[in-house]
C-alpha cells in the first residue's frame, strides 16, 4: 500500500493561504457577534429566572428549554430556510434577496440566541450561589432590587461563572463551523473549498485543526489572566452558608 505523500507547502500557496486567513476571520467575526447577543440576551433571561415575579420566570424557563433542547444544527436550517417564509410577505422577502448577507446574519442569530440559553443557565446559577445575606443586607440598606442585583449580586455572578463561560464562548468558536451547511465561508468551509481544488484533504483540515486549538488556547489564556487579576477575597457562597 503506498504511504500518503503530505505536501504541506499547498497551504502556503496563493489562494489557498488567503482563504484559510479569510476563514479564520469570518469565523471569528461570526463568534464575537454571537457572543455578544449570546452575554446579553442570555444576562437577562437567567436574571429573569431568579426574581420574584413568577411570569417572568416562566417565560425565562420556557427560553431555556425551547433553545437548549432544539439540536443546532435544526435550529440554523429554522433561521435561514423556515423564518423567511413565516413572515410576512415583503419582510420574508427582504431576508431572502435584500438582507446583506443573510447566511452571516442567520448564522449569527442562531448561534447567539441559541448560546444565550446556556449562558442563561450559567448566569442564574451565579446568581444562585451567592450567599442570600448578601442580597437581603442590600435591601435592607434602602437598594431597591434592581440596585441589588446591579450593585452586589451580578458583579460577584459574573465573576463566579468566568470558567463556564469562556467555555462557552469556546463552544461558540467551534459551533461556528454548522453555518457552513447554509453556504457561509468560514474556516471549517474554506478547509472543504481547499481539499476541492487540490485534494489535499488531509492538510487542510489539520491546518483547520490547529487553528482552532491556537484560538481556544489564546481565549483561554486571556481568561485565566482575567480569573489570577480579580479574585474574590472573602466570599461566602449559599453553599458555605448552609
Amino acid at each position: 500500500m503506498q504511504r500518503y505523500q503530505w505536501d504541506w507547502g499547498v497551504l502556503f500557496r496563493e489562494p489557498y493561504f488567503g482563504w484559510l486567513l479569510s476563514g479564520l476571520g469570518w469565523t471569528l467575526f461570526i463568534a464575537m457577534l454571537a457572543w455578544a447577543i449570546a452575554f446579553s440576551v442570555g444576562s437577562t433571561i437567567g436574571i429573569c429566572r431568579t426574581l420574584p415575579n413568577r411570569w417572568l420566570r416562566a417565560i425565562g424557563t420556557a427560553y431555556v428549554e425551547i433553545f437548549r433542547n432544539v439540536p443546532l444544527l435544526l435550529q440554523m436550517f429554522l433561521w435561514f430556510f423556515v423564518l423567511p417564509e413565516l413572515l410576512p410577505r415583503e419582510a420574508g422577502r427582504w431576508m431572502k434577496r435584500d438582507m446583506p448577507n443573510p447566511e452571516l446574519t442567520s448564522a449569527v442569530l442562531c448561534l447567539g440566541f441559541y448560546h444565550a440559553s446556556r449562558v442563561a443557565e450559567q448566569v442564574r446559577s451565579g446568581i444562585d450561589s451567592v450567599a442570600q445575606g448578601l442580597s437581603r443586607a442590600g435591601l435592607a440598606t434602602g437598594l431597591t432590587l434592581g440596585q441589588t442585583y446591579r450593585h452586589i449580586l451580578m458583579p460577584i455572578a459574573y465573576r463566579l461563572i468566568v470558567p463556564t463561560l469562556t467555555s462557552e464562548f469556546l463552544g461558540i468558536i467551534k459551533n461556528s463551523s454548522i453555518a457552513l451547511t447554509i453556504g457561509v465561508l468560514e474556516l471549517t468551509n474554506q478547509s472543504r473549498q481547499i481539499e476541492s481544488f487540490t485534494f489535499r484533504g488531509f492538510e487542510a483540515f489539520t491546518a483547520a485543526t490547529v487553528i482552532y486549538i491556537a484560538v481556544s488556547m489564546v481565549a483561554l489564556g486571556l481568561a485565566r489572566m482575567f480569573e489570577r487579576r480579580s479574585p474574590i477575597k472573602g466570599m461566602m457562597t449559599r453553599e458555605a452558608n448552609s
